[in-house]
């Protein structure tokens, strides 16, 4: 196992920008997420850890060797790609053995090692069988196999369950996490999906147009997203947005037809200042007759069973809430809802960064 170092890195086509500076550490052992929208640069950024992409600037070291010059070969590393990318012709014994092959290790080592990644992986009774023979998450995990078989000093992971159906996705969110905890390799993940890196990170790495955004432990980000930005992508569904003014007391924003919002003291906002409201759906609940309400126009309604999803307007303003009760609405009426001031978040209307209180 190994640190790896990412320093203030760089890469461009040209004169195009696609990594502008990003520094980011992942300790030894840890299980560290990229995560972003597509075309963030954390693909490109996972590449250049492999070496399958070159660095323009900065610094990238593997247990502190500085690795920017060094073969994809010679790096340690083993890298799990969206698609399994099996030789159809082989068995998955052969798969999983293949690269053991290449470096010239023995026919015993090579079956101890394809056994024992077989019997972490649950595969031991398909090592005969052709790829063909398997399902996708099998496939996968015969993916992992192969990489866990050369015993990296870092796994590399680029959105390998964007396959599979949601399902299985679960399942196999669970299983990587567990293989994890008993081999306890160091682990970059790139995913899209911000329910894979709150399930699975230790530590949450949030990019966007090339940049980070903000890292930290997967409830830190929840809890206290730096901008907008963060908060809209990390949780499902995203954070409700409003903007207003803070009230003359202080203690809640008011949007622009006196909408009451409850506010925290928030020393960072002062009366009359323009801000962005943020509260997640899930901190919404079903208002008591008697205090201060903040009425939506019902627009939509989702039961799912254990909840209802209920989306509509707030003076104008989309929100949605994500109810425990049953309720029983129609599109059209007005639904009060109410929300304790401690899970409120305020975000300056210009920059998007949040508010301190």
């Amino acid at each position: 196992m190994a640190s790896v170092e990412i320093q203030n890195v760089r890469k461009a086509y040209g004169d195009f920008e696609t990594i502008k500076g990003v520094s980011v550490e992942v300790p030894d052992g840890a299980f560290v997420v990229l995560v972003g929208p597509s075309g963030c640069g954390k693909s490109t950024l996972l590449r250049m850890i492999a070496g399958l992409e070159e660095i323009t600037g900065g610094a990238i070291r593997i247990d502190g060797r500085v690795i920017n010059d060094v073969e994809p070969k010679n790096r340690d590393i083993a890298m799990v790609f969206q698609n399994y990318a099996l030789y159809p012709h082989m068995t998955i014994a052969e798969n999983m053995g293949f690269s053991l092959r290449l470096a010239k290790k023995s026919k015993e080592e090579i079956a101890q090692r394809v056994g024992d990644a077989a019997r972490i992986l649950g595969l031991s009774e398909y090592l005969e069988r052709y790829p063909k023979q398997l399902s996708g998450g099998q496939r996968q995990r015969v993916a992992m196999g192969r990489a866990i078989v050369r015993n990296p000093k870092v796994f590399l992971f680029d959105e390998p369950l964007s396959n599979l159906d949601a399902k299985l996705r679960v399942q196999m969110r669970a299983e990587l996490k567990d293989i994890h905890a008993r081999i306890k390799t160091t682990t970059v993940y790139v995913t899209h999906d911000q329910i894979e890196a709150m399930t699975m990170a230790d530590r949450i790495v949030v990019m966007k147009d090339g940049l980070v955004e903000q890292i930290g432990a997967p409830l830190d980000l929840y809890d206290r997203p730096v901008n907008t930005f963060v908060a809209s992508f990390i949780g499902s569904p995203s954070m409700n947005f409003l903007t207003g003014k803070v009230a003359e007391d202080g203690r809640a924003v008011m949007t622009e037809n006196g909408i009451r919002l409850p506010l925290g003291s928030v020393s960072g906002a002062a009366p009359g200042m323009a801000v962005t409201y943020g509260i997640r759906p899930e901190h919404l609940t079903i208002a008591a007759a008697s205090g201060e309400v903040i009425p939506m126009l019902v627009s939509n309604i989702e039961p799912t069973g254990s909840e209802t999803f209920v989306q509509g307007t707030v003076d104008g303003q989309k929100m949605s809430a994500q109810l425990r009760e049953r309720i029983f609405i129609k599109t059209g009426e007005v639904l009060n809802l109410s929300l304790s001031p401690a899970n409120a978040h305020l975000f300056d209307v210009g920059s998007g960064k949040r508010i301190e209180g």
